[in-house]
Parts: structure tokens; sequence; C-alpha cells
């Protein structure tokens, strides 16, 4: 029997080969469930990530300065000193539609700025024919997802985003917020939580991260294999806070 793919979105200044080291927990635990990790297509320079970051000990320079092309940071959109343009998205889309016609996934996951490329995906897939770059011979790419799993998520900024999620999107998203996160704040989440007309939100009570404890890994696998509402909560009994720091981004980036 096939597994069944989950396309991984990672976060702004990360690459596909750091964010799946740091899934690797998850990755064990998800049985049955492949996750595929994807490179954004924009690999970012020093000055690109000036414009988000404060300084490198925020950034995490030591992952910024490798010379592997597998740990070079990366960003689905660059992000402009205004906050208020997503600088080659379209790049992004072109990907992701080639990377959909190739393959079949019942749901995406996305990090930070990938969780917020992840919706945008997802809501895109529900109504391709508003941004017709996405069509193929005048054709969607790939059905509508089962789920998508928002992890620190956002509603991004601008005239695209606008159309493809406004007024709201219908896939089943699971948003997954940390308590302590200042990077992507709760109350810049909850623009996105509040055009999802089919969601599910839950607390972890740390930073800007994907917990990893086993509660949480469990109720990821499970809800990887049966979305929606009946997977009980990950937060039933009080758990220590878990999980890889990464790359801190701008709030508005």
């Amino acid at each position: 029997m096939a597994s069944r793919k989950v396309l991984v979105l990672h976060g702004y200044a990360q690459s596909a080969t750091i964010f799946s080291k740091r899934m690797g927990a998850l990755r064990k635990a998800c049985k049955g469930t492949e996750l595929v990790f994807l490179d954004a297509p924009h690999v970012l320079s020093p000055a690109d990530l000036a414009e988000t970051f404060n300084t490198a000990e925020e950034l995490g320079a030591a992952e910024a300065e490798e010379s592997d092309p597998a740990l070079q940071p990366r960003g689905w959109w660059k992000v402009d000193r205004g906050r208020t343009k997503l600088n080659g998205i379209e790049a992004s889309l072109d990907l992701l539609r080639d990377t959909l016609n190739k393959d079949r996934y019942v749901g995406v996951f996305g990090f930070s700025q990938g969780a917020a490329m992840a919706a945008m995906l997802a809501a895109l897939l529900e109504r391709p024919e508003v941004y017709p770059p996405f069509l193929i011979s005048g054709q969607p790419p790939h059905p509508p997802f089962d789920f998508c799993i928002s992890a620190a998520g956002f509603l991004p900024s601008g005239e695209l985003s606008d159309t493809i999620f406004l007024p709201s999107y219908s896939t089943p998203t699971l948003h997954i917020l940390g308590k302590t996160d200042v990077i992507v704040v709760e109350e810049r989440s909850k623009t996105l939580i509040d055009i999802s007309s089919n969601c599910r939100v839950e607390y972890h009570d740390g930073g800007h991260f994907v917990p990893s404890k086993a509660n949480w890994r469990n109720f990821i696998r499970d809800y990887l294999l049966k979305p929606g509402t009946e997977v009980p909560s990950p937060v039933a009994a009080s758990q220590p806070a878990s999980g890889a720091a990464t790359p801190q981004e701008s709030t508005s980036s």
C-alpha cells in the first residue's frame, strides 16, 4: 500500500534539509504518512536577511553562513522594508503548481512563512481560476487538499493574497500556536484563523517552533491519518514546552 504523502513547507530563512532534521522525531512517528519537504525557490542573500532580522544571533548565524546549497537560507517570498509586498511569490506558486502536477498529496503542512504559504496553496486549490498562471492547460494541477496544518501561520498581506483567500477558504485547517511566540504573535495568527471557515486551533506552551514532545508527535501523526476534530487534543494534560528553536523571522514577513 502506497503511503499517504503530505507536502511540507519550511519557514523563512530555513531550508528543506534543515527543517526535515528538526522534524526528525515527527517523521519517525508518522508511519503510514510520508512527509515530503520542499525547498522554497528564493535563496536569501545577506542583504535579504538584513531586511528581516535585527541581529545575526536572532537569525541563527551558524545556519545562515553555511556554504552547502542544501543549508542555504530560503524564502517563499522576500520581505520588503515596508512589509506590504510578497516579492517573488509568483515563482513559489509556479514551483508548487509543478510539484503538485507530478504527484498526489493528501494535505500540506507549513511552519511560519511556510504555514502562510501552505494555507494560500490550500485556498488556491479550492478556486484555482482566480490566479490563471496556476492552471495547466486550463485545468488545476491537483485536487483540493483534505487538510492543511498551519504552525505559527499568518495571513500574508497583498493584493494576490486577498484575491486567493477572501472572503474565506474552507479546507479543514489545523492551526498550531505557541503561547509564548513573540515572532508570529497570536493576534497575527488570528488574521488567518478568522478566514478559515473550517478550522481547529491548538496551543502549545512554547514559542516559535513546531512542538515535538511525544503528546504532540502522536497528535500530529493521528491528525495526518484522520484530520478533523475527532483526534483528542494533545494538551489534555499539562506538558512542558518542547521543540527546537527556529530562526526568528520578523512578525511582518
